[in-house]
């Protein structure tokens, strides 16, 4: 049976919609790089101010933290992260982006929500509001945090590195949710760990270059770097047990700027997914002894340089508060909206929050897709044609998913803020 506390703060969500909608549509329009948020937070920030909030800002660069006292009891925090990604978007949509900015290599770049950070942000505000509207209907104190530069693995630490565990109240509890692939509305989470940890190398390779009718001369870092990408696919299906899980990922190969010249170097930016500390261990070695291996197989006058881009540690949900969130969800929405999901191997920096703060914390997916349009192609056993997170193409349908995703942060924080 649903929480009439939680029945009394969603009664006035349906009249919010329009209001989050639009709302979204701004984010999603004016979209910002990681550590770039200014506008966004101070949207965030303007919206907790009218609802009665003290707010904090500049937390870790941009971040912003609200604080809603409203009597003695927990203390719970509810985090939506703001960056988008240096994509061009392809969705067509009449809100569609077509902002660039600078990357953190100082090149232009175009920006899109395609991870949905922008469904996330009026979600938390929505809920902030919900709350501040209803304050007869619960106990404690509410904490929204909107964090920069989850897509970059640093938005959580920086603010964590900016005092945030001694300027604000240790939460009782710590809550966030993504918005990914899946009949919109569909509430998935799970005990134990949700994402995987994921790191991300730049690896440079050095040569020696030539001209292109000349290779006697050059040492070539392309097709150095081109057999160094084709061995670390042999990381994973030749080294990790099948019962193990791992993804090593090239997204990158950089090398030369014509084609009769051979170059000084070549450039690979890879990603490792992994859901056990011993096995990241034994693909970060391979990663290292391969990279040494092919440079010194084709004489490289230098070893090769690796360095880190970013990393992400595992995700885990604390089995007795995913239980309590599971269960309220299962009290308040139909049974077939609530299921359990198998660890998936994207990544997340919201973990380092409860880890680091030594408080419980849930992570949980809802669905984005038009349920429809993942039936038909459930049907057809198509879904992996529909575009994913980082994808051009991504973007979550409003409706039902801006009043799911509310709705199930107001049910989950309920159940600690009881009145």
């Amino acid at each position: 049976m649903t929480n009439p506390h939680s029945k009394k703060l969603l009664s006035a969500l349906d009249p919010l919609l329009p209001e989050l909608e639009l709302l979204y549509k701004d984010i999603h329009a004016h979209p910002e790089l990681s550590m770039q948020e200014v506008r966004t937070a101070s949207l965030a920030a303007d919206h907790l101010r009218a609802a009665g909030y003290e707010v904090t800002t500049g937390v870790g660069k941009t971040g912003v933290v609200g604080l809603l006292r409203n009597g003695a009891g927990p203390t719970l925090m509810l985090r939506a992260d703001m960056d988008a990604l240096p994509v061009k978007e392809a969705t067509g949509l009449p809100y569609a982006s077509d902002a660039t900015a600078t990357d953190r290599d100082g090149k232009t770049a175009p920006v899109m929500h395609a991870c949905g950070h922008d469904m996330h942000v009026a979600w938390l505000v929505g809920a902030a509001m919900l709350f501040a509207r209803t304050r007869d209907a619960w106990r404690g104190t509410l904490m929204p945090v909107f964090q920069p530069a989850e897509e970059t693995g640093e938005g959580a630490r920086a603010m964590i590195g900016d005092g945030m565990f001694s300027r604000f109240p240790k939460p009782d509890a710590i809550l966030a949710q993504h918005v990914m692939v899946g009949p919109a509305g569909l509430l998935s989470s799970r005990a134990g760990v949700i994402t995987s940890a994921g790191d991300s190398l730049l690896i440079r390779m050095f040569g020696r270059g030539a001209h292109g009718s000349m290779p006697q001369a050059a040492i070539d870092p392309v097709v150095m770097a081109a057999a160094t990408v084709l061995r670390l696919q042999t990381i994973v299906s030749r080294e990790i047990a099948a019962t193990d899980a791992a993804v090593v990922t090239v997204g990158s190969l950089q090398a030369g700027t014509k084609e009769n010249v051979i170059p000084d170097e070549a450039i690979i930016k890879l990603n490792v997914r992994t859901f056990d500390e011993t096995i990241r261990a034994r693909v970060m070695a391979a990663i290292e002894r391969i990279v040494n291996a092919e440079a010194e197989a084709s004489g490289a006058p230098r070893k090769p340089e690796i360095s880190v881009l970013d990393h992400y540690a595992l995700v885990r949900n604390d089995p007795h508060a995913a239980k309590r969130v599971a269960e309220a969800f299962r009290r308040h929405f139909p049974a077939e909206l609530v299921q359990e999901t198998q660890p998936t191997t994207a990544s997340e920096d919201f973990g380092c929050f409860g880890s680091e703060w030594h408080a419980p914390s849930v992570f949980w997916f809802v669905g984005g897709t038009d349920p429809d349009v993942f039936s038909k192609a459930k049907a057809a056993g198509k879904t992996g044609e529909i575009p994913t997170n980082h994808n051009p193409g991504f973007a979550p349908v409003i409706h039902p998913t801006l009043k799911a995703g509310v709705e199930a942060m107001v049910v989950a924080a309920q159940d600690w803020l009881s009145a």
